[in-house]
């Protein structure tokens, strides 16, 4: 972090909200202290190799195994019984939950802090559960425009079609949730480190806000794993994909929702119909009470047994095992991306044909204030720029790369480059593309963990080339 940015950090005027959020953040901290997993293990390092899984009591196998089966032998008829009434928990079907996927889930639910996860078979699917765990037809929820373009085109339409309207707000002022919220508003989206904005979102005010009004803050953390803990500042539910910096590897997809077991879905019954009214597909069990008995977990109980068992979303063993070899060296690799991209970030900063970039280090005002108080340990993998000759320029840039590779991706070891407006952006209306922070030169890189000085000198070179590129104005 620069020295102008740290004083930026210390010096601004915290708002009230910003205040109020404090002190929420401390209520939540105790709450997940209390009610969290007890690995007895704290360090992110550590919980990524052991949590959720020693070796298995038949063979002694250190390496988690690969379950490769579609069922499961119950013990006997009550055994069964109880699986099924959710007496107990435990195996019934590979669509509902496997062993394989329970050491990642168990791990990633370790490392973000909360009480339990569910592991889905892309992010796609994780974001798509996580608001369609609370909302039905007629309802709405308040979402970020900073948003991944698949995830704003799922909002914008898919869940449009399906009677859930999701309001868009920009999340630089806070406040701007609560206008958009009305009787029916059952949730509050946003992501830590939005793709491509990469303006820091400001948790713990809207989780605050939100929990005044018993609605939770959903909040994707993909860009962000082990740097921002959504949880310690307020965030009900987490979500990431796991075929990003997770899987890490470029084998895999998957998606996971993460339960921070925070948040109290009976303090406003009338808010949460979805967790405190009964639930005719599930023997009318009203998910408030009846997951009291197996902890805190109601909401991400409900998504396993109704969701994920009705729509069949599930994430295969296979890319379980394949994801969970990436997790085992994520908080290793976070560093070298963060400590890559911020070299790229200044390479870039000063290059005659770069108008501008992106990157949370380099962020003033309070956008600098959000970065440094929820990334701790560095400002992720992502950067973007805006190339001086626009469009054109940002292609001829794309196509003269060598090392990078160019493919619709984050967060792979290797790394990687896009031109969101003609690609991941490119659904979106110009208007649209602006608010999510895509212009027609943008180039967004996610810079991977090879040796910096070859990153730079393949970046120079077709920087030099997309700087030959003549503009419409100029040819």
């Amino acid at each position: 972090m620069s020295a102008t940015t740290k004083t930026s950090a210390k010096t601004s005027t915290k708002t009230s909200a910003e205040t109020s959020a404090e002190k929420v953040s401390e209520k939540v901290s105790e709450t997940v202290r209390e009610t969290g997993p007890k690995t007895g293990r704290k360090h992110p390092e550590t919980v990524a190799l052991h949590a959720g899984y020693r070796a298995d009591p038949t063979t002694n196998a250190v390496a988690v195994p690969i379950y490769q089966t579609t069922s499961y032998q119950f013990k006997s008829t009550e055994h069964a019984a109880n699986l099924f009434g959710l007496a107990e928990l435990g195996n019934i079907y590979t669509r509902i939950m496997n062993p394989t996927n329970d050491v990642l889930e168990q791990r990633i639910s370790a490392i973000e802090g909360g009480v339990a996860a569910l592991a889905v078979s892309s992010g796609q699917a994780a974001s798509a559960f996580a608001v369609q765990n609370l909302a039905h037809v007629g309802d709405n929820i308040v979402s970020s425009t900073d948003l991944y373009g698949g995830t704003y085109n799922l909002f914008k339409n898919t869940l449009a079609n399906q009677g859930i309207e999701v309001r868009f707000v920009d999340p630089s002022d806070p406040e701007n949730f609560v206008r958009a919220t009305d009787a029916r508003t059952r949730a509050y989206y946003g992501e830590t480190l939005p793709n491509p904005k990469l303006e820091v979102f400001p948790i713990a005010e809207v989780a605050a806000l939100g929990r005044q009004r018993g609605i939770p803050l959903i909040l994707d953390n993909t860009a962000s794993p082990i740097l921002a803990r959504p949880f310690d500042h307020g965030a009900a539910i987490v979500v990431h994909s796991l075929t990003k910096y997770i899987g890490g590897h470029g084998t895999s997809v998957g998606g996971v929702i993460i339960d921070g077991g925070n948040f109290d879905w009976q303090e406003f019954p009338e808010r949460q119909p979805a967790l405190n009214t009964p639930d005719e597909s599930y023997h009318g069990a009203v998910w408030a009470e009846a997951a009291k008995p197996l902890g805190p977990i109601a909401y991400i109980l409900k998504a396993r047994v109704t969701l994920l068992r009705d729509l069949g979303s599930a994430l295969s063993p296979q890319n379980a095992f394949q994801i969970i070899q990436g997790l085992e060296t994520l908080a290793l690799r976070i560093r070298e991306h963060s400590k890559n991209a911020t070299r790229v970030a200044d390479f870039l900063a000063k290059h005659p044909a770069v108008i501008s970039v992106n990157y949370p280090r380099l962020h003033k005002g309070v956008a600098a204030r959000r970065a440094h108080h929820y990334l701790q340990g560095g400002y992720g993998g992502l950067v973007g720029f805006e190339l001086a000759g626009g469009h054109a320029a940002g292609r001829a840039f794309i196509d003269a790369l060598a090392l990078f590779y160019h493919v619709a991706n984050i967060g792979d070891a290797r790394s990687l480059a896009i031109h969101p407006a003609s690609t991941t952006h490119s659904q979106l209306s110009a208007e649209e593309q602006a608010a999510t922070g895509v212009t027609p030169g943008y180039v967004r890189l996610s810079v991977g963990i090879e040796h910096s000085d070859d990153i730079l000198a393949d970046l120079e070179q077709a920087l030099d080339k997309a700087a030959k590129v003549k503009t419409p104005q100029a040819a």
